[in-house]
């Protein structure tokens, strides 16, 4: 974690040309919220907040633009999922979806 401004900035390590596609940035009365959070891959990552009755599950997604699909996309949605469902149905899931390319 790294404050940046009034924010704090969660990021991880990035691919091997040191880019990353998700990250979060957190304003400090929330910060003492986060529990967790896990960079999966370069496109796939996840925060987890302290809720009031249950944690919050925030997965920040990015994938390439359709033109851009290939045999990876298969692979892509499959860890997706794995990811996904990794979580207890008890706690709240927000899925942060975005394309780029």
């Amino acid at each position: 974690m790294v404050r940046e401004g009034d924010y704090n900035f969660f990021y991880g390590k990035g691919n091997e040309n040191h880019q990353l596609r998700t990250e979060y940035f957190a304003h400090p009365r929330i910060v003492s919220a986060v529990k967790r959070v896990e960079f999966v891959s370069d496109g796939k990552s996840y925060l987890v907040l302290r809720g009031c009755w249950c944690n919050i599950i925030i997965l920040n997604v990015c994938t390439q633009s359709e033109e851009k699909c290939d045999d990876s996309n298969d692979s892509f949605y499959e860890e997706l999922g794995q990811v996904f469902h990794h979580f207890p149905k008890y706690r709240v899931k927000i899925p942060l979806y975005f394309k780029w390319g």
